[in-house]
């Protein structure tokens, strides 16, 4: 088995390919990259028995073959080489690779002990735009949970519907609803993606402009385009009721400067409890008054702020890091801030620079003010 290949091209698609490497495998074959040769086309894998990720290249070659190679080993050759075309040759018990610089030898496994990847049965398939896909990614991820006992929380809630697409995350004490009424699917489906596998869709994703192909049933899910793909094994469960803690009536609105209320809020939390991170809005007319204060170490702090701000006089209290969080991961000018009373959620959502069919509802739970 021999081949050459581009040696940048090889190692941008083996970045992408690592990040499903675990650093804890049960299996030693995990630790590898799986090369399968046909011709002038590599497909390499990566796996952790969850997720299972493959992309073709083109290389000169007239053979075929697979075997499993060192990822660590063979990442951190490839980092420090200059672009230039690369011959690995299997040769006895090693595989061979020969560089303007030198050549360099390691061992490598059988092919066929790499697991499988599994085939979907019966499989129901949406199409989005990888665009589309990244930023309904990036505008949910950051609100799931981490806790173990609820793992329905620790991944992203697909609900695909056929008029629109939605997708939600939350950790109880904030929630992110992000829909699409521009893309739809053709039959109504929902299911809970891992963070894991967003995370590395989220990244190759952003710099594609092709459209991804999702096949899905009840347990796994596959993510293709271009000459990716993706299967992983979905979160087992039932999404809680997330419409039902949305707060309908919303007769306090507070309209305000996206990064005024951040700059503001970062600042003042600094001078918040470290247990609580608590902060008080306190909206009057045009005026909101954000500020924290930390008994235990005498540190407070308090700022003004002007806004447009329409309903009755409201005191409420917020964990910064949740609303520092959210504003963060909105990209508008100005938000708004939805409230009706000091405890119940407040519902954060951009004023402008939506696309067009794209809905942003961001949900954060209030703290109780100790007065």
């Amino acid at each position: 088995m021999k081949f050459i290949v581009s040696s940048s091209q090889l190692l941008k698609q083996l970045q992408v390919l690592s990040g499903v490497i675990s650093t804890s495998n049960t299996l030693p074959i995990l630790d590898n990259f799986l090369f399968e040769l046909s011709e002038n086309e590599l497909k390499i894998a990566a796996s952790d028995l969850e997720t299972t990720m493959s992309t073709i290249i083109e290389v000169q070659s007239d053979n075929e073959g697979s075997i499993a190679v060192p990822s660590r080993i063979l990442l951190d050759t490839l980092k420090t080489l200059p672009n230039q075309p690369l011959t690995f040759k299997v040769e006895g018990n090693e595989v061979e690779i020969t560089s303007e610089q030198g050549n360099y030898g390691m061992p490598y496994f059988d092919g066929s002990e790499f697991p499988k990847a599994l085939e979907l049965e019966n499989p129901s398939k949406t199409l989005i735009p990888a665009n589309v896909l990244a930023n309904a990614i990036s505008k949910t991820i950051f609100a799931t949970g981490n806790d173990d006992l609820r793992p329905v929380m620790s991944g992203v809630f697909f609900q695909f519907g056929t008029d629109n697409l939605t997708f939600v995350a939350t950790d109880a004490h904030k929630l992110v609803k992000y829909t699409r009424t521009d893309v739809h699917a053709e039959e109504a489906a929902d299911f809970i993606m891992p963070k894991k596998p967003l995370n590395i869709l989220k990244g190759i994703l952003a710099t594609s402009d092709a459209e991804v192909s999702i096949s899905y049933n009840e347990t796994n899910a596959n993510f293709s385009f271009d000459n990716v793909s993706l299967i992983c094994r979905l979160i087992d469960g039932k999404y809680p009721n997330y419409n039902a803690v949305i707060p309908k009536e919303n007769p306090n609105v507070l309209s305000i400067s996206r990064n005024s209320f951040l700059s503001s809020t970062k600042r003042v939390s600094i001078f918040s409890s470290k247990t609580t991170h608590q902060i008080r809005l306190k909206m009057a007319g045009t005026e909101l008054n954000i500020s924290a204060e930390d008994i235990d170490f005498s540190n407070k702090a308090n700022e003004r702020l002007l806004c447009d701000y329409q309903g009755d006089d409201l005191e409420i209290g917020f964990n910064s890091r949740f609303l520092t969080e959210m504003l963060n991961n909105l990209s508008s000018e100005n938000v708004q801030l939805e409230m009706s009373l000091p405890n119940r959620a407040g519902i954060l959502t951009p004023a402008d620079g939506t696309e067009e069919g794209e809905h942003i509802t961001m949900l954060v739970m209030p703290v109780m003010l100790s007065n």
